[in-house]
């Protein structure tokens, strides 16, 4: 194949194009990234607390502490791959992950977790949304949007595999025993599908501008611009306060549920919970681009109060694993969502750096919601409360979603 013709954006149509072996590799990333930096934190929350005793809100503490400094090194991503490339990026990313794992396994002081949980912050940037967006932006174009989506069921595949093996690893070899394994896992398959998938990205107008081309504008202007945008801030703001009720929910899930169907059972639901996220994401990227997105991701918001309403007041067990079900129905969507939504509505020059901005705006927030719902949770008894509070943030975000402004400041830089 030429290079004109390799280089073609048009190539993206054909199934040979080298870009779905991009997507498969950040698939795998994905998988591996959720699996053990988002998903694994309920795992950590429970087993902690069974081991040491130690309270909810101090170890909840540590997972806030993890997505608060992990926010920080995200907005930093499309930087990174101009200076270091992606391939490196991936790969730090990876080891970084690996051996914060390890450590977090070995906890037996609480600020050793906090320690652990500032490795796996690097970790979770080099392995995450900002850097998968930011990644396959610089090899599509015109399917950037099924390209992600398709990437990004990896990270709810890492929920379905990622939890019931780490709970069965634990049974088997204990906390250490089963965090080594997962670590030796993920570096013994990702390296090498990093080091001969991962290479030169090809050169269309997308790629140019993701790299830093010379008509593209500078990431401080476009950060600037954007923070003043009643668009971008409509959806930043939005899906900050639903993530920070997302991610406090999925942190706590295990735990609430334990005392209510068992362990097993509640291992289950969490699986379930993800292999909806992956009904949810592949059936909405079948008609999402007939859609108005900001409605569909307000009904998304609202469907999940819904299942929240069901999971406090009904403890049948069949009720809650469909509660669990339906509330999963749309995690797969809420981190696929604001990237489709700021590829259509901005321009197409700014987005690894707005992707990156965004991820950076929803973890600064969601990292409390952990901590928050610990918080709340050890001072009234229960999930009640602090599980009604992502109740009023899910339905207050439905609303802020559908308000688009007028300002249109980085829709044309």
């Amino acid at each position: 194949m030429s290079d004109q013709c390799r280089n073609s954006p048009s190539d993206e149509t054909s199934a040979r194009y080298e870009g779905w072996r991009i997507v498969v590799v950040c698939f795998l990333v994905a998988t591996f990234g959720w699996g053990l930096g988002f998903y694994g934190q309920s795992v950590y929350v429970a087993e902690l607390h069974r081991l040491h005793g130690w309270p909810a809100s101090l170890i909840a503490g540590g997972t806030t502490f993890f997505y608060l400094f992990g926010a920080l090194l995200v907005a930093f991503v499309s930087e990174a791959i101009k200076a270091i490339g992606p391939r490196n990026c991936l790969l730090v990313g990876v080891f970084t992950m690996a051996a914060a794992a390890v450590l977090i396994g070995r906890v037996t002081e609480p600020w050793q977790l906090y320690a652990a949980n500032a490795l796996l912050a690097f970790g979770w940037a080099g392995t995450s949304l900002g850097i998968i967006t930011n990644t396959l932006g610089l090899w599509f174009d015109t399917k950037r949007g099924m390209a992600i989506s398709l990437a990004l069921n990896g990270a709810s595949f890492g929920g379905i595999i990622g939890v019931p093996l780490l709970v069965a690893a634990i049974g088997h070899f204990g906390f250490p025993g089963a965090m080594a394994a997962a670590a030796i896992a993920m570096v013994v398959v990702m390296v090498p599908v990093i080091l001969i998938l991962v290479g030169r990205p090809p050169l269309h107008p997308g790629a140019a501008a993701a790299a830093g081309s010379a008509g593209a504008p500078s990431a401080t202007r476009v950060r600037a611009l954007a923070l003043r945008d009643i668009g971008f801030l409509s959806v930043s703001a939005s899906f900050a306060l639903v993530l920070f009720a997302q991610v406090g929910f999925i942190v706590h899930l295990i735990a609430f549920l334990d005392s209510v169907v068992g362990r097993e059972r509640a291992a289950f639901a969490v699986a379930l919970m993800t292999a909806m996220a992956v009904v949810g994401r592949v059936l909405f990227s079948c008609v999402i681009d007939r859609l108005n997105q900001r409605l569909a991701s307000a009904i998304s918001f609202v469907s999940q109060a819904i299942a929240l309403a069901v999971i406090i007041n009904l403890h049948n067990d069949v009720a809650l694993i469909a509660a669990c079900a339906l509330f999963g129905f749309s995690v797969g969507n809420l981190i696929t969502l604001p990237a489709l939504i700021v590829q259509r509505e901005f321009d197409p020059r700014s987005f690894g750096v707005l992707i990156s901005l965004i991820t950076a705006i929803n973890q600064v927030t969601y990292a409390f919601g952990p901590g928050v719902i610990g918080l709340l949770r050890d001072a009234s008894g229960s999930y009640a409360l602090p599980f009604y509070g992502c109740i009023g943030l899910q339905l207050g975000a439905a609303v802020l979603i559908m308000i688009r402004g007028r300002s249109r400041t980085i829709s044309s830089l």
